[in-house]
């Protein structure tokens, strides 16, 4: 398991805290690479998904996995109009091919009342216009895989991690050989190190948010979360 599923696919934890997760009404417009991965998760997570493309054969291609799909041109303020933007909880624009028709996409659907607008960025330029003409949030695959990769592959004690804040980010690591036998308690974990263990993997079982008694293991997984200044530090020692 991956901190990336850890976050989204535990039904009794993170995503589900504090209750069933609501199931949401989702308008996803471009089924390219990017589009088409992200309507198939929200299926997982169960969400109704209505998307749309230009082309047939990506619609076709969709239909297993969406809720409702339609061809058409979402550059168009009539097919918008259609749509009822409105009454979805959250409209994706997904186009990564061009991105004039990302923005004139992203412009309609806040005109006709889309109450929240994530539109995918290729370039840092192209995140700064989409923002200026209603998008309220920004998803920047290639930049955030190429992070995410930089820091998974220069360190030989991270597995996975994902960013909360420019600051802040969960870790995947491996406990380290002079933590084993000993207990959280014993560790000091939080005074000594400036971490939060969120929880912990053995043998297949994870343990959210181990108590002080919890004694770590050989070929333990932990999940820490803290300041990445204070993590490197931790994973340097």
């Amino acid at each position: 398991i991956s901190v990336s599923a850890f976050l989204l696919n535990r039904s009794s934890d993170l995503d589900n805290y504090g209750g069933n997760q609501r199931m949401k009404s989702v308008l996803l417009i471009g089924l390219g690479r990017f589009g088409r991965h992200m309507a198939q998760k929200l299926r997982d997570l169960g969400h109704e998904v209505l998307a749309v493309d230009k082309d047939e054969e990506r619609i076709n291609a969709a239909l297993s996995y969406v809720t409702n799909a339609q061809i058409g041109d979402s550059t168009n303020a009539q097919f918008i109009g259609s749509l009822g933007v409105r009454n979805f909880d959250l409209c994706v624009v997904a186009i990564g091919d061009s991105f004039q028709s990302s923005l004139e996409t992203t412009a309609l659907l806040k005109e006709y009342g889309a109450p929240f607008v994530l539109s995918r960025a290729t370039r840092d330029v192209h995140a700064k216009f989409l923002l200026r003409n209603g998008a309220d949030e920004i998803v920047y695959p290639e930049k955030q895989m190429a992070s995410w990769a930089a820091v998974r592959y220069s360190s030989d004690h991270i597995f996975d991690y994902i960013e909360l804040t420019q600051d802040y980010s969960i870790f995947e690591t491996a406990v380290p050989s002079s933590w084993v036998g000993k207990t959280v308690v014993e560790l000091s974990v939080r005074q000594t190190y400036r971490i939060n263990i969120l929880a912990t993997r053995h043998g297949g079982q994870l343990e959210l948010l181990p108590g002080g008694g919890h004694q770590f293991q050989p070929d333990e997984t932990i999940y820490i979360l803290g300041e990445n200044k204070d993590v490197q530090k931790f994973l340097k020692s």
